[in-house]
């Protein structure tokens, strides 16, 4: 088998259409046609099947396309340490949370695009459920994910998870009612907002089984009205309504309207990793990228 016809079958898997692929890799839609036909010949299964006027991958084609990742990032992690010079080439499927991309793949992104340009970012804005999805999908190559110390996630063990950073959160309330409560610890400040409607994330269950559970060892059940994924709706929720309280990073930019009370005793704490699937993060490009966001 020769190698090299793997890229066309794992783009192919990747674009869904030959003209897409033939645009990615700079060649005609003949050559990708032939080379995957040649790729067929030489392993001796179908690899591809009409569907309506286009093609697919058979069954056959989409396990070796899952293949593929692997061998190819093997032989290019060869070649890396053949030379160790050499500079790592090729375009990262990066996936993840909006906060995450724009703390961690934005400045990586400027780094690449100064120091290595011949590495790409694909960049998606996708909530953790999401990210997850594609990654086991192998529709991505890298995710960015969070959880809370208090609604840990269990993740894949299809998976290989990287720590990058941790983000102290509080409670956003109207500016008006902060000082009531300002110096109190966490259960006193949720005790106090408990006829509030609270806001939850209509993407992520994670930041409403934070309030569920403080809530429950503040002894009450919080009313959840609203569910907003943007920090800034959340922002907008509670300035507008004047009644509604909802988590917010302790550094997040805030109106004159909006107040975030520190909680501590319990601390919240949001947890954010980089995963891969295991034995993908040798290839040079993929490596590059994790190691521009975990130091």
């Amino acid at each position: 088998m020769d190698t090299r016809r793997l890229r066309f079958l794992l783009e192919l898997s990747r674009q869904g259409s030959m003209r897409a692929v033939a645009d990615v890799l700079g060649t005609t839609t003949s050559t990708v046609s032939q080379q995957i036909a040649v790729l067929a010949k030489e392993t001796g299964a179908p690899l591809l099947e009409p569907d309506g006027r286009h093609v697919r991958l058979t069954p056959a084609g989409r396990r070796l396309a899952e293949h593929a990742v692997t061998i190819l990032a093997a032989v290019e992690a060869a070649r890396v340490a053949l030379d160790p010079q050499a500079e790592p080439a090729g375009s990262v499927r990066v996936a993840g949370f909006a906060t995450a991309v724009r703390r961690s793949v934005l400045p990586a992104a400027a780094t690449l695009a100064e120091h290595h340009p011949r590495v790409r970012l694909h960049v998606s804005e996708y909530e953790t459920a999401e990210t997850l999805n594609a990654l086991l999908a192998d529709d991505i190559d890298l995710g960015l994910v969070y959880d809370y110390d208090l609604a840990p996630a269990t993740l894949d063990p299809a998976l290989a998870v990287n720590p990058l950073w941790t983000m102290s959160w509080g409670l956003g309330v109207p500016a008006p009612d902060a000082d009531r409560v300002r110096g109190e610890g966490t259960l006193a400040v949720f005790n106090a907002f408990r006829d509030r409607d609270w806001i939850g994330n209509s993407r992520n269950s994670a930041d409403e089984d934070v309030v569920r559970t403080l809530a429950s060892m503040a002894g009450f059940t919080p009313r959840v009205t609203h569910r907003a994924d943007s920090l800034e709706l959340v922002e907008d929720l509670i300035t507008a309504s004047g009644d509604s309280v909802g988590l917010l990073p302790m550094d997040h930019p805030t109106s004159g309207g909006v107040t975030v009370l520190p909680l501590a005793g319990p601390d919240v704490r949001q947890r954010a990793f980089a995963c891969t699937r295991h034995g993908r993060a040798a290839w040079p490009p993929l490596a590059l990228v994790l190691k521009l966001l975990t130091h």
